[in-house]
């Protein structure tokens, strides 16, 4: 499984259409309207990096009111379960 996270800058006024077209698309498993310097982030997640290349290049870029992005590719997953159960002492109650 390939995750990564594409930050994306949107034309004024776009984003909440974006964002729902985005969400549409296979592999886009989350897409968050954000503070700063983006305008929305994706989470995507698909079987191979080729899956991401097509969902960036012949998918997204079809989008109008797209204006940049930048792609990030996560090699590893830190979850709140995953901290938790790495301080747990074997599941016994002090």
């Amino acid at each position: 499984m390939v995750t990564a996270l594409i930050l994306l800058t949107v034309a004024r006024g776009r984003v909440n259409e974006v964002a729902e077209r985005l969400a549409a698309m296979p592999g886009v498993a989350e897409v968050y309207s954000v503070a700063g310097r983006y305008d929305l982030a994706a989470v995507i997640r698909v079987e191979r990096n080729d899956d991401l290349a097509e969902l960036v290049t012949r998918h997204m870029v079809d989008l109008d009111g797209i204006q940049a992005t930048e792609t990030l590719i996560a090699f590893r997953a830190f979850s709140k379960a995953d901290l938790e159960a790495g301080f747990s002492l074997g599941g016994t109650d002090l």
